[in-house]
């Protein structure tokens, strides 16, 4: 019998007990069996990535009457009252009820289905066999999944939780939650900085997964702690932007702590040694790279070129080199543009966050790498386009070489407003968005009789990713513009959830029907919207919507 089916079985022998003690006279019911066992509800759990698949009652009140695919409370993972309350409250104001179920769906769904691993920081570690660290672990931590794979990314996790990030300050739990997670990241940072994908944390006593791809990577790592090791820059911005989001919402500094300390630390030496180039500047003498990577594959984008190093980068371009992309696509060229454009970012936020802190040289380090960066990012890789003018290059090499394209993967050069790398009108940030947003501009900006957006080779030349639009949406001032990309991601989502990437001439052809990251994205555009647009969502007139 199917685990759910246990659970219904179980359910209908407690009524059916129920009906029979009443009594026949006066038809008075005596008082049920005690409850079931949460933990006998938990192993009746149906896995999430099937029960995505398949519609569920009730139905939504839109046109669409999209299903509720929320897992039952009990096989939830993560509870928030302040979570539910924004429900509510979105379900009372958006005026699309197709939108609204699908909000209902997306908002929680990191919390409904993806925290494996949470303590608060005054429970005991579970026994294991793996070892670690007497100094690593301390205090609250949360194991993050991305869905239906059971490790933590780096750059996944960040932006699951973001949309929470606005809740942390009048949410207990979801304050500890997050700080948790920036703990948890912290521990991952400080052993395996050139890692973007890790398995359960030692202490939570889950079971590890892996690949076995066979990849050999320098440095070595532990595989049950690492779960892929595929060295992207964008995983490191990510571990300060969810430190840095944490700050600004709360104030608090409560993750300024030794290991976090520490993790800064490593992640500034990993910069540094991914700042070197190719060849010395002075004998033009190769010099391997700290870190390579081979796959057994025959897939181009799955492993690097030149045995692991991937094709030669120049020196003194204040830039960063990203092995990968954020779709866990190798770079072509090794400059990734987005990345060192967030990270730049990142770092000067972080060293406002120092300098309060009372940690001036740190402080000082962390912006002067950040300016650096961002000078970089403005000198090599903007480049002359003849049709579009100025714009900003995906990836650069220094040598004058560049790549003029998009991906749907955050970052993006189309995100880098979000990312505050530059205002929404400034001038090189929308010749780059006319480019990217048209076929003859970008390769991977795929258009269909169903839907239109940026994809990537992540999977292939037919499935765009509905995440796009949205930041897409996130990045426009036009009304027209963002109900016309809300109406194509609505209509991509019929199973009321988002999926990673959808066939643009058939959309219910998708890849992963359970995708936390898309439907945080969804989850954060519509508040984005609440604020910065709330009469294109709640109705002509309406005030804009706030927390709390």
């Amino acid at each position: 019998m199917r685990p759910d089916m246990e659970l219904i079985g179980a359910l209908l022998t407690l009524l059916s007990s129920a009906s029979a003690q009443l009594d026949a006279a006066g038809g008075i019911q005596e008082p049920l069996r005690p409850p079931l066992d949460p933990t006998k509800y938990k192993a009746a759990c149906p896995d999430y990535k099937n029960y995505a698949m398949r519609q569920h009652p009730p139905y939504g009140e839109g046109p669409m009457s999209l299903p509720f695919q929320r897992p039952s409370k009990h096989c939830r993972t993560f509870e928030s009252p302040l979570v539910e309350k924004v429900i509510d409250d979105f379900n009372g104001k958006l005026i699309d009820k197709d939108i609204a179920r699908i909000f209902e769906n997306a908002f929680p769904n990191t919390l409904d289905t993806t925290v494996r691993w949470h303590v608060d920081g005054t429970q005991k570690h579970k026994s294991s066999k793996r070892k670690w660290d007497p100094k690593a672990w301390k205090g609250p931590q949360s194991f993050i999944v991305t869905g239906d794979i059971n490790a933590e990314w780096l750059r996944d996790s960040t932006n699951q939780l973001a949309q929470y990030q606005l809740l942390a300050k009048k949410d207990k739990a979801i304050h500890n939650l997050i700080l948790g997670a920036i703990n948890t990241q912290a521990e991952y940072v400080i052993e395996s900085p050139y890692c973007n994908a890790f398995q359960p944390p030692p202490p939570s006593g889950l079971s590890a997964t892996y690949g076995g791809d066979g990849d050999e990577v320098h440095p070595t790592y532990e595989p049950s702690f690492v779960f892929e090791c595929k060295y992207e820059l964008d995983s490191l911005a990510h571990f300060l932007s969810l430190t840095n989001q944490f700050y600004k919402h709360t104030g608090s500094t409560e993750f300024i702590n030794p290991r976090w300390l520490l993790a800064i630390d490593t992640l500034l030496e990993t910069l540094t040694a991914q700042s070197k180039p190719t060849f010395d500047e002075e004998t033009g003498v190769y010099r391997r790279n700290d870190y390579t990577f081979k796959r057994r594959t025959d897939t181009g984008t799955e492993t690097l070129n030149l045995n692991g190093v991937g094709n030669p980068l120049n020196g003194g371009t204040g830039l960063v080199r990203s092995a990968f992309r954020p779709s866990d696509d190798a770079t072509i060229l090794g400059f990734f543009i987005p990345a060192n454009a967030m990270i730049s970012v990142e770092l000067k936020r972080l060293a406002t966050i120092l300098e309060k802190a009372g940690k001036k040289q740190l402080a000082a380090t962390t912006r002067s790498r950040g300016e650096t960066i961002a000078a970089g990012v403005w000198e090599h890789g903007v480049v002359q386009h003849k049709k579009y003018g100025k714009v900003f290059a995906y990836e650069v090499d220094g040598f004058g070489s560049s790549i003029l394209m998009d991906d749907a993967n955050l970052p993006s050069l189309l995100a880098l407003p979000l990312l505050g790398f530059v205002s929404n009108d400034d001038e090189t940030y929308q010749n780059t968005r006319k480019m990217i947003l048209h076929k003859n501009g970008n390769p991977y900006y795929l258009t269909g009789t169903e839907f239109h957006g940026i994809g990537g080779p992540h999977v292939g030349l037919q499935h765009a990713w509905p995440m796009s639009v949205l930041v897409q949406v996130m990045t426009s001032e036009s009304d027209g513009e963002i109900e016309k990309c809300l109406g194509l991601v609505k209509n991509a989502s019929r199973n009321g959830l988002l999926h990673e990437g959808v066939n643009v001439e058939y959309v219910s052809d998708y890849t992963r029907p359970w995708f936390a990251w898309a439907n945080s994205v969804f989850a954060q555009t519509i508040l984005d919207l609440a604020q910065r647009k709330p009469h294109l969502i709640f109705g002509k007139g309406a005030e804009a919507y706030h927390i709390g």
